[in-house]
């Protein structure tokens, strides 16, 4: 007889996926006898299975547009209904239609109307919110268990520096010439640096190596699997980027991290601040998110602040 299922519903982007790793072994641990399947991008597959709390990937559409959430649509659910479907996916009201229209036996989520659950927090750190959810539905989560196995794959360049200027909001991106500047810095030093981003983001990547005086294999944007890119993170000297995706990477390893905010405060999405080797630079300002140009209190970090933060951290080596 097959496993009764739990199916989790997360359709966002690689950020997401890693700050709800506590919260997929809270289930795990409750549903130890269940078969857990996790509804998210399928590109995201290969990092969901090294959570060692995920059996299976649902596909779903891509859940991030360089502007909003991307629009929820219907799950391609073919099997019988799951006995547990959980919303960490958001508040409602679209996750909650759609994992209702699999007529799961049970359904963990936030209150919307009709629906009642635990009332939505919006100034909690994303990691905490869905532990929170899930107490309060008599199942225990960890905030701190946010570590993910290494993947198989080598490091493409062990011990380095990885430099990553791209993000998918314009708001979050500080100015490439500082990037480039930050770079030069500790490859003059001696250090191999790398830069890191998307298919998409390779031509930004290609112009900070360019300006940084940095050889043309220093670029490694649009050419590494995700599981390829855990592993460089896993094994790099230290990771200097904004708030996106690859700090939570660097969060999941340990490893030393330069992590720029603005327009959102680290106070939601930041590194957890016990860990001397995450260090968060905030101007202190909030912004819009969704605003065309870099937001004005990430200019307000200085290119001497990040030069400063990554030099102590590459002799202080903290793991």
């Amino acid at each position: 007889m097959s496993r009764p299922t739990v199916l989790v519903l997360r359709a966002l982007g690689l950020g997401d996926l890693l700050t709800a790793v506590p919260a997929l072994r809270g289930l795990r641990s409750a549903y130890s006898d269940h078969h857990l399947v996790l509804a998210a991008p399928a590109p995201l597959r290969e990092l969901a299975l090294l959570t060692a709390a995920v059996d299976d990937l649902l596909p779903t559409a891509p859940g991030r547009t360089p502007k909003a959430t991307a629009r929820l649509g219907p799950l391609s659910w073919r099997q019988a209904p799951p006995a547990v479907a959980v919303n960490l996916h958001g508040r409602g009201p679209q996750s909650i239609r759609a994992l209702r229209a699999l007529h799961p036996t049970v359904l963990l989520t936030h209150a919307a109307p009709g629906e009642p659950g635990l009332e939505w927090d919006s100034d909690l750190h994303e990691v905490r919110r869905w532990c929170q959810l899930l107490e309060y539905f008599g199942i225990p989560a960890d905030p701190s268990d946010l570590q993910l196995a290494r993947p198989p794959a080598p490091s493409p360049a062990p011990g380095a520096v990885i430099v990553h200027p791209g993000c998918a909001f314009a708001a979050r991106h500080w100015p490439v010439d500082r990037y480039a500047a930050v770079a030069r810095r500790l490859a003059g030093a001696g250090r191999r640096v790398v830069v890191t981003g998307s298919v998409e983001q390779r031509p930004l990547a290609t112009q900070l190596a360019a300006a940084a005086d940095l050889p043309d294999d220093a670029v490694l944007a649009g050419g590494t699997t995700l599981s390829q890119l855990a592993a460089l993170v896993a094994d790099a000297a230290l990771l200097i980027c904004g708030d996106t995706g690859i700090a939570h990477l660097a969060t999941a390893y340990r490893t030393p991290s330069v992590v720029l905010f603005g327009p959102v405060s680290p106070q939601h999405w930041g590194p957890p601040p016990e860990r001397l080797q995450h260090v968060a630079l905030w101007a202190g300002s909030t912004g819009d998110t969704f605003a065309d140009q870099t937001d004005p209190g990430l200019l307000r970090i200085t290119t001497a602040e990040v030069i400063a933060t990554a030099e102590r951290l590459l002799s202080a080596a903290i793991r």
